[in-house]
């Protein structure tokens, strides 16, 4: 029973969407359209990326990456600022959460050996807002980024330019609330990583690979067929250590969202609501269901993509829910910082909602004057 409860806790979302689905399942019985429910370049994309990524973790790849840049400063504002930088980036590259999972125990690391475990919160909340943000730039920096980006056939060119300007506001405001943290001298202990030279390059040369099948230089099945058959002789335990719930997850939301859309009454309603004004019922949306979730379900009913990717993409931070990061970081904080949780969230929210308010009031007004 424990175990079962552990699952449900770790994987919520999934669960949610598969109830969701089973649900609508009892209202539009499956049928031959529900083989048309399903973005299998999306679902390959992703799983590609997420296998790459979990081998080039293995081999500590992006930690010696980031240890390395991190340990050239010696001030504790710096040092946040270089940590906050490295998840902001690496978001564009591997995926929000992965790099929080990759990053937030190097933040861990570099706090508490310093003494300066007392900035964990902030630092943590910036990094966190930092994967939500910055992997916006990218189709593939965000999960709802990839499966728009493929359902709507956007442009490479188009999509970064509509995605451009908050990536910009975000960035200014990340690196100014740095500044809050003191300017104190720190050192960083040295820590010897190696990686192995053959594999690496190896796996970068896969992990190009699943990046030209994202921006369609590849067909999807070459990647789907290159690259496990590559992880299952290098490194199994990649492929295992794949998140197969996030995938689940889209899975169920395909079902539930393709099922919503042929409800008369369900369809009228969001498209009403989504004629009023795509970019703020989508960031409402995302504070409620959390942002892949919303991307799945509103697309079904606007053809305005280039709002609802604003949307979904800001809507990424404000409440806890609004996207899965938020919940790893809360999980790794919270390990380090047993009873300090509801100061957290409380300190969570109020950096969370700020940006939420601002980017959201700049990208309407914006679009006012434009």
């Amino acid at each position: 029973m424990n175990t079962v409860l552990g699952f449900v806790k770790k994987n919520t979302v999934m669960v949610i969407a598969f109830f969701a689905a089973l649900f609508t399942s009892l209202i539009i019985f499956p049928d031959k359209e529900y083989l048309g429910y399903f973005d299998f370049r999306t679902l390959t994309c992703l799983f590609c990326v997420l296998a790459i990524v979990c081998a080039l973790k293995n081999i500590s790849f992006f930690y010696m990456l980031a240890h390395k840049i991190v340990k050239k400063f010696k001030t504790v504002r710096m040092c946040v600022l270089a940590l906050v930088y490295i998840t902001f980036i690496g978001s564009m590259l591997i995926a929000n959460d992965m790099a929080l999972l990759t990053f937030l125990p190097l933040g861990y690391f570099v706090l508490d050996a310093s003494g300066m475990k007392r900035h964990m919160a902030l630092t943590f909340i910036l990094q966190n807002i930092a994967a939500n943000l910055g992997g916006m730039l990218t189709p593939f920096g965000n999960p709802q980024n990839l499966y728009l980006y493929s359902k709507f056939e956007i442009p490479t060119g188009e999509f970064m330019s509509i995605m451009a300007p908050p990536f910009v506001i975000s960035v200014v405001i990340i690196t100014a609330c740095c500044f809050f943290i003191p300017n104190d001298k720190i050192e960083v202990p040295a820590e010897e990583t190696h990686v192995q030279p053959a594999r690496t390059v190896i796996y970068l040369v896969l992990f190009a690979l699943s990046i030209a099948i994202v921006f369609r230089g590849i067909p999807y099945f070459i990647g789907l067929i290159i690259i496990p058959t590559a992880l299952m002789f290098l490194d199994r335990r990649a492929l295992k250590m794949v998140d197969y719930p996030l995938l689940l997850t889209f899975v169920f939301f395909f079902i539930f969202a393709g099922n919503m859309a042929r409800i008369d009454i369900v369809r009228d309603f969001f498209s009403f609501l989504l004629d009023k004004s795509t970019l703020l019922f989508s960031i409402i949306s995302c504070q409620v269901i959390s942002n892949v979730p919303s991307a799945i379900l509103l697309s079904q009913f606007t053809s305005n993509y280039a709002d609802l990717l604003l949307g979904v993409n800001i809507g990424g931070v404000g409440t806890l829910i609004a996207s899965l990061a938020s919940l790893i970081t809360l999980r790794e904080y919270t390990a380090h910082n047993p009873g300090r949780t509801l100061k957290y969230i409380g300190q969570f929210s109020a950096v969370n909602f700020g940006f939420l308010a601002f980017l959201t009031f700049s990208m309407t007004f914006m679009k006012f004057i434009i």
